[in-house]
């Protein structure tokens, strides 16, 4: 089992009907050059890569910039029209007043399966008060969170509000709760390692933003900017692979991973038995 941890449902052909949200989605997510395009393309570049599902996240941006890029109802509508490929995730953002109405109705009528959180785009710093019910509902209905962390190339967004360090407090007053600090937080990937290192329920994924080939960056993601055997030695259970699709490919992601010095049962990890657990999906899908 293969699964892609971060994907962004921008051009799937069957939301993009509306051309002002489709304008809207583009110019807030910071990407132009892509066009809507129909499941059987996309299944088609997962079936490339051997990728068996692909979690969608959606992003609540209705009090910062005043709409979406996506919505939970329209990534409901997506898994439940392919339900073998694609796992839902919810967004909310937290400064609206019916933030916690609205993230209750994702996770209970809706069926999402955890929450996309981006400090950065979504204008809040993590531990501020009006997120700390959000976490306690996550940390209730046992729903995992995934984290925008590190830089990002969206417009407007200080990275400031997305640094490793500023997740710590969440992981020690919410220790059941699964958290993915995505991008490796990079470039503060030794930020990243100390974090999980501390707390094993701490997670990060692959789709880190790579500046020469994909070969090439994640190979040195994983015995430059970390030790050549850490991945073995210490975070085996706590990487996840994810592309940041449609930004990146991700049968190059995975291409790159396949690459690495590691030993063959880290890989199999990575790719999809961590997420797995992180999902809280053994009963589903065996245990990792």
């Amino acid at each position: 089992m293969v699964i892609d941890m971060h994907v962004h449902p921008v051009f799937y052909k069957d939301i993009c009907g509306d051309e002002e949200e489709l304008a809207f989605r583009e110019d807030t997510f910071g990407v132009w050059k892509q066009g809507p395009m129909s499941f059987e393309e996309a299944f088609a570049e997962m079936d490339y890569g051997k990728i068996d599902k692909e979690v969608l996240l959606p992003l609540d941006v209705s009090t910062t910039a005043g709409g979406y890029v996506v919505t939970n109802e329209q990534v409901a509508k997506l898994v439940e029209l392919e339900p073998d490929r694609l796992i839902g995730f919810a967004s909310v953002d937290p400064h609206r007043e019916d933030a916690l109405e609205v993230l209750e109705k994702a996770f209970t009528e809706l069926g999402m399966k955890g929450l996309k959180l981006n400090p950065s785009k979504q204008k809040f710093h993590p531990m501020d008060k009006e997120l700390l019910p959000i976490y306690e509902l996550c940390e209730k209905k046992d729903k995992p969170i995934i984290f925008h962390a590190g830089t990002s190339w969206e417009p407007d967004t200080p990275a400031k509000n997305s640094h490793p360090l500023e997740f710590e407090e969440i992981f020690i007053r919410y220790p059941d709760l699964r958290c993915c600090l995505a991008h490796f937080a990079w470039p503060w990937v030794r930020e990243m390692c100390m974090l999980m290192l501390k707390y094993p329920n701490v997670y990060t994924d692959t789709s880190v933003l790579y500046l020469d080939s994909p070969e090439e960056s994640i190979h040195r993601l994983f015995t430059v900017d970390m030790g050549a055997r850490w991945a073995e030695r210490a975070f085996a259970k706590q990487i996840l692979f994810a592309s940041n699709t449609p930004r990146f490919r991700a049968f190059k992601i995975r291409r790159a991973i396949e690459k690495l010095p590691i030993i063959k049962e880290v890989k199999e990890d990575i790719l999809g038995g961590n997420a797995v657990r992180f999902l809280g999906m053994e009963q589903t899908y065996g245990k990792a």
